[in-house]
């Protein structure tokens, strides 16, 4: 079998991708703020503050937590998520990474 497309980058490459693809949607980016806002929360609770049906909260919620942006743990009949403050921190520094070699620059390239 051939090489999956994936497998021509680095593991930080692959995994920043990842990260960002879960929040390239405008629905998961609110469903983050919302979780910033509070410590933990039921998906009820997530359902309620965004103008989406539950099934395409839970989906999206299954982004995030498979990209690693969110934890979440059972607790009765339902699941708490909270960020996940790990992957938060590796975007952050690849953001700031980027930031850095930009501000060091010697000149404006367009």
């Amino acid at each position: 079998m051939g090489a999956t497309k994936t497998d021509h980058f680095t593991d930080k490459q692959n995994a920043i991708a990842t990260l960002a693809k879960a929040l390239g949607h405008p629905a998961r980016v609110a469903i983050v703020d919302y979780l910033l806002k509070v410590d933990a929360c039921i998906c009820g609770d997530i359902v309620n503050e965004l103008p989406l049906a539950q099934p395409t909260v839970s989906q999206h919620l299954k982004e995030l937590k498979n990209a690693g942006i969110i934890k979440g743990e059972i607790e009765g009949n339902t699941i708490c998520y909270c960020l996940d403050k790990n992957s938060i921190d590796k975007l952050q520094s690849y953001f700031a990474n980027i930031s850095i070699k930009l501000e060091t620059k010697k000149k404006d390239c367009c």
